[in-house]
């Protein structure tokens, strides 16, 4: 059963590599604006889970529901589509075009929609100001430090307008300070903008700024009570 006001919902997802079951029956539920935190320790399939959540890998068996749309039914090109306006990515390290300036990796997303160069990069300098990057705009991600790249990502990923994030250890190769910023502005930011964040991690400094965590295990999900 759905979850009532549910934005993208997940039950009984399988998937397997070979012989190694990453997904044995998991379940997963976010609605607008909460930010979960998918926890576990490594090799537990907590990102198995996300990249099926977002559509980059298709499970074996389960249902993943978006916004009312069944995503194991939707044909690749939709899929992508679905990536490039509706969701957002943050991953550990970035991946930042090394070529690009960083304003012109915050406004790509926004080029391969369609927007013209001025309005891209006029959408990407409100979100470099407001994730405290304004400075690097013109700098290439080779010139900047670990955490204002992080930024510049999380900037790109909101650019968008998302309905849904998708950070994967998203603080993974930043220090306890920048990562803590980080999650600050992400989650700050997410939840002014009502988008969803679904957070993969193993630190419990970072779960601590999500509203719920599910924990994965042997490819298995539970849902954790948060004591207050």
């Amino acid at each position: 059963m759905t979850p009532a006001g549910s934005l993208l919902t997940a039950h009984g997802l399988r998937k397997t590599y070979g012989p190694t079951t990453a997904l044995d029956g998991a379940a997963f539920s976010i609605h607008p604006g909460e930010v979960v935190a998918v926890m576990g320790p490594s090799g537990s399939g907590k990102s198995t889970l996300l990249h099926c959540l977002a559509g980059i890998v298709r499970p074996d068996e389960g249902t993943i529901t978006y916004d009312g749309r069944e995503l194991t039914a939707l044909r690749d090109a939709e899929l992508s589509a679905l990536r490039r306006s509706e969701f957002g990515f943050v991953f550990q390290f970035g991946q930042l075009v090394p070529e690009l300036t960083c304003v012109e990796n915050v406004a790509l997303p926004l080029r391969l929609n369609g927007a013209k160069r001025k309005e891209a990069e006029a959408t990407a300098r409100t979100w470099m100001e407001r994730l405290e990057v304004d400075d690097v705009t013109a700098k290439r991600p080779g010139e900047v430090s670990g955490g204002q790249g992080q930024r510049v990502a999380v900037a790109r990923a909101l650019a968008t307008s998302p309905r849904v994030i998708f950070a994967d250890e998203p603080t993974g190769a930043l220090d306890s300070l920048n990562g803590e910023r980080v999650m600050e502005l992400l989650t700050e930011a997410a939840r002014s903008a009502n988008a969803a964040v679904v957070l993969v991690t193993h630190e419990t400094r970072v779960a601590a700024y999500s509203d719920r965590e599910i924990v994965v295990r042997d490819g298995r999900s539970r849902d954790m009570e948060r004591v207050v």
